[in-house]
C-alpha cells in the first residue's frame, strides 16, 4: 500500500467515479483503475461497488476512507510544517471576480510569488456564479468571489467589503430612477437581485436594470449617457476625477459587496489554505489604504 494508492482511492471516493478522479489528478483513467485494483489486491477486499452511474464505497471502503482521510490530513500538516516555502512547486488554479481583479489582485499575486517563488499560478476572471460552480467541480483551487459559498466541504475567509456608489452621466443632473436605466452587476449576482427588489419597491414596474458582466463596460455605459450606475466606489473614483462621470445621491444605497476567499476545506490542502490567508491579509491591507486615502483632506 502506497500514499499514491491512498490518494487515488480518496479522489475516486470523493468524486464518485474513475473519470472524474483522473481529470482531477491529471492522469489517465487506466492509471487510476490500475491503482485501485492494486490497492484492492493488497488489502484482499473490494473497496468499491461498480454501477452504471459510477462507484460507491463498500463497507470496507468506508472503513478505509476514514483511515485514509486521517493519513492525508497528516501528510498535509507535515508538508506545511517541514517544507520550506521556497521549495513548494505546484499549480494554484485561482478564480477571481472582476471587482477584485481590478483592485488588489496584482498585490495578491506578487505576495504569493514572494512567499512561494516556485508556485505556478493560473488565473481565471469570471462572475461569482461561475466561479462557485468551478470550485465545487474542483476545476479551481481557490476563488475570490461574492460569498460565502454554503457547502459542507467549503471553507470561507471573510474579506473587507466593497462600498457601492451611484454614478451618472455629466449631462444628467437629476436622474429619475423610475425611467432611467440603472447599470449594475450581472443578472446572476446578489447586487442585481437586491437592486431589482429595491427599484421595484421604490419606483414601481417602470424601473429598468441593464446588467453587465464587465464593470469596465458598465462605467463606459454610464459615461456615454446610456443610464446611471450602481458600481464599486473604488473603481469609480478615477473616472470621477477625470470628469467623465459624476456621483449623485438618490437617498439610498444597496448594501456593500461581501467577498470571501473560498476553497475546498474537505479535504484540506495546506498550500491552498495558506494562499487564502495571504489573500485575506492583502485585502485587509488594501482596505486600510483606501480608508487612509479617503481621510486625507483634499
Amino acid at each position: 500500500m502506497t500514499l499514491e494508492q491512498l490518494r487515488t482511492f480518496l479522489w475516486v471516493a470523493r468524486l464518485g467515479g474513475v473519470r472524474k478522479a483522473a481529470e482531477q489528478m491529471n492522469i489517465s483513467q487506466p492509471a487510476v483503475s490500475a491503482r485501485i485494483t492494486s490497492l484492492e489486491s493488497d488489502l484482499g477486499t473490494a473497496l468499491f461497488s461498480r454501477g452504471p452511474t459510477g462507484v460507491t464505497l463498500t463497507k470496507q471502503g468506508v472503513l478505509l476512507r476514514n483511515h485514509a482521510e486521517q493519513i492525508a490530513a497528516l501528510v498535509e500538516r507535515i508538508k506545511a510544517d517541514v517544507m520550506p516555502a521556497d521549495s513548494v512547486s505546484s499549480l494554484l488554479r485561482l478564480g477571481v471576480a472582476e471587482t477584485v481583479a481590478q483592485t488588489w489582485l496584482p498585490d495578491f499575486i506578487a505576495r504569493l510569488h514572494q512567499t512561494y517563488p516556485k508556485l505556478k499560478i493560473e488565473v481565471s476572471v469570471d462572475i461569482s456564479f461561475n466561479l462557485r460552480d468551478m470550485l465545487l467541480d474542483r476545476s479551481l483551487d481557490l476563488t475570490i468571489l461574492m460569498g460565502p459559498v454554503s457547502d459542507f466541504s467549503v471553507d470561507n475567509l471573510d474579506l473587507p467589503p466593497f462600498e457601492l456608489s451611484w454614478y451618472r452621466p455629466l449631462d444628467l443632473a437629476d436622474p429619475d430612477l423610475s425611467v432611467t436605466p440603472v447599470i449594475t452587476y450581472n443578472r446572476n449576482s446578489r447586487p442585481h437581485r437586491e437592486l431589482t427588489r429595491e427599484l421595484q419597491e421604490r419606483y414601481g414596474s417602470t424601473a429598468q436594470i441593464f446588467p453587465t458582466n464587465s464593470l469596465s463596460t458598465g462605467f463606459e455605459m454610464v459615461a456615454s449617457g446610456i443610464g446611471v450606475g450602481i458600481l464599486p466606489t473604488v473603481l469609480g473614483r478615477r473616472l470621477v476625477a477625470e470628469r467623465r462621470i459624476a456621483t449623485f445621491d438618490p437617498g439610498w444605497l444597496p448594501t456593500p459587496l461581501r467577498f470571501t476567499a473560498t476553497f475546498i476545506g474537505e479535504p484540506r490542502d495546506e498550500l491552498i489554505a495558506q494562499a487564502a490567508k495571504i489573500a485575506q491579509q492583502v485585502a485587509i491591507e488594501h482596505d486600510r489604504g483606501l480608508q487612509t486615502t479617503a481621510q486625507v483632506p483634499v
